[in-house]
């Protein structure tokens, strides 16, 4: 059967040169070997579509395949393209189709920009392809993503010092530039990211840049007021416990949380719960005592 390039593209007789570049574009992204694997119609479709384009995308072969009709293949045309190789196309063709359609991945299996041979054809190289980005988790304490931490990573033969930001929370990447999978054919290596999880801390709980502490206070102190105290993940700070303080009260202190992730000195905020602690090995005359406080209390209200 005489085959219509112009039904092929799915175009009209009087197609611009831009019409028929655009059709080629859409119809190879679709028909593609390596979009279509284990296809054998869309193979054969995709051939179709390269000898039309090569056909119809030069100015002379075309005017000769107007002129010639369906007997272009026996009298004029060369019975038809191979494509991949030997493919006598413009080379913008081809190579701003698979560069833009499939992003210069290698061209699908090795099918790469090509260059015109001494002998007008052209041949194949393989795209650059970059290599992937890889994500490798590494575990960090609460203190050390309070001061930030280093970590040593290997890379083959290599060992590449990472530095762990300060106010690193579960989840925050630190990127490697270069340290993942290496390109092929002159493509850039891929990156690197640690992929952070700060450890639970068996004293101070973390809610985004605040921290929480429990606190212990005596009796006399919650009773009477006075001064305590409190740990920080830097030094301990003085903390004033007003008269008649209950347990479990929240104390805010202010810029003592955790520093804020690559925002220079600046911290989120301390809250101290108070706990209050009751002697339990009383000597007698220490237990009369408070029974004296108790009645004597009671009496008053």
């Amino acid at each position: 059967m005489a085959k219509n390039y112009y039904d092929t593209l799915g175009v009209k007789k009087d197609a611009t040169e831009k019409e028929i570049k655009q059709a080629f574009r859409r119809l190879a992204k679709q028909y593609h070997p390596d979009a279509n694997p284990n296809n054998p119609q869309a193979e054969a479709r995709f051939k179709e579509i390269n000898e039309a384009y090569e056909v119809l995308s030069d100015p002379q072969k075309r005017a000769e395949y107007d002129r010639l009709g369906s007997a272009y293949q026996q009298f004029g045309g060369n019975g038809g393209v191979r494509y991949y190789t030997n493919v006598d196309v413009d080379d913008s063709a081809f190579a701003d189709i698979f560069e833009s359609l499939f992003g210069g991945l290698g061209g699908f299996g090795g099918f790469g920009r090509g260059e015109r041979s001494s002998r007008g054809q052209t041949y194949t190289r393989q795209m650059p392809v970059d290599g992937r980005d890889i994500e490798q988790p590494v575990s960090i304490s609460l203190r050390e993503a309070y001061h930030g931490a280093t970590r040593l990573v290997s890379r083959g033969d290599r060992k590449v010092k990472v530095t762990i930001p300060r106010g690193a929370t579960t989840g925050t990447k630190v990127r490697l530039a270069g340290e993942g999978e290496p390109g092929a054919a002159g493509g850039r290596a891929g990156d690197l990211y640690l992929v952070v999880e700060v450890e639970d801390d068996p004293r101070f709980k973390r809610q985004g840049d605040d921290l929480y502490v429990d606190v212990d206070l005596d009796m006399f102190t919650a009773l009477l007021g006075g001064t305590i105290e409190v740990p920080t993940l830097d030094r301990p700070v003085k903390l004033t416990i007003p008269v008649g303080t209950q347990s479990g009260r929240l104390f805010r202190v202010a810029g003592k949380g955790m520093p804020k992730l690559r925002q220079a000195d600046k911290y989120g905020d301390l809250y101290a719960r108070t706990l209050i602690k009751i002697p339990t090995n009383l000597t007698e005359a220490q237990r009369r005592l408070v029974e004296q406080l108790r009645d004597s209390v009671k009496a008053g209200r």
